[in-house]
């Protein structure tokens, strides 16, 4: 069964506590991004924010880094061991150095790839990290749509992994909602970072259980 993760971007802000207390028997854990209006066009939450969200929630986190500096950003981090932690491999950090920064807190580390970027770039890393994550939208905004183009890039990278014998998660992020996630997880993704797919509906939890409904009837154990 593929894991759905909120992205907290597109919650009520003002109101994160209570949000996170309706979901926390609905969901796999929280996907939360970080921009730092350089790396992509748009602001959110530093690492302060991050070690809050970790103290009011026993949900396993995925953080998404969309900024410079990415190993300073980690320096002032405290989120529990096992976290996703997803950098990009346009990153002009080294991602040797942060591969190694990111197991050195005992964190998952996680690639991800933007749309136009060809994934064979995060071939020379996948026996180092945990998690590959395909944008489906560019990165920076919520509620773009969906950019079918990605779907091309799941089966050479599932492909490379078969042959190498690793077993990396495979995850999207971007535009996804009930219409596509079905169709999606056919291909082989297992998780899913979803904003405005849940959060642009009055009952976020109820759409949460209608998306995993969604798999199970694919499956026939509804």
């Amino acid at each position: 069964m593929f894991e759905i993760w909120p992205s907290l971007i597109s919650a009520d802000l003002l109101n994160l506590q209570e949000t996170l207390k309706h979901l926390d028997n609905h969901c796999h854990g929280y996907h939360l991004d970080i921009m730092d209006n350089h790396f992509v066009p748009n602001l959110t939450w530093g690492a302060q924010f991050m070690n809050a969200i970790a103290q009011n929630t026993q949900k396993p986190l995925w953080i998404h880094l969309m900024i410079e500096n990415e190993i300073t950003f980690l320096d002032d981090l405290f989120v529990p061991e096992g976290t996703y932690i997803t950098f990009h491999i346009e990153t002009k950090t080294s991602i040797s150095a942060l591969i190694t920064a990111i197991k050195q807190k005992k964190w998952r580390p996680s690639i991800a790839v933007n749309p136009k970027t060809d994934v064979e770039q995060t071939f020379a890393y996948l026996e180092h990290i945990d998690q590959l994550l395909l944008m489906s939208v560019n990165p920076g905004f919520s509620g773009q749509q969906f950019i079918p183009d990605v779907l091309k890039k799941i089966k050479p990278l599932k492909n490379e992994l078969k042959k190498r014998g690793l077993d990396a998660k495979l995850a999207m992020d971007g535009g996804i909602n009930r219409t596509n996630i079905g169709d999606i997880a056919n291909l082989g993704i297992e998780q899913f970072g979803i904003a405005s797919g849940i959060f642009s509906y009055p009952h976020p939890s109820e759409e949460l259980d209608a998306l995993y409904g969604l798999y199970q009837k694919e499956k026939g154990t509804q």
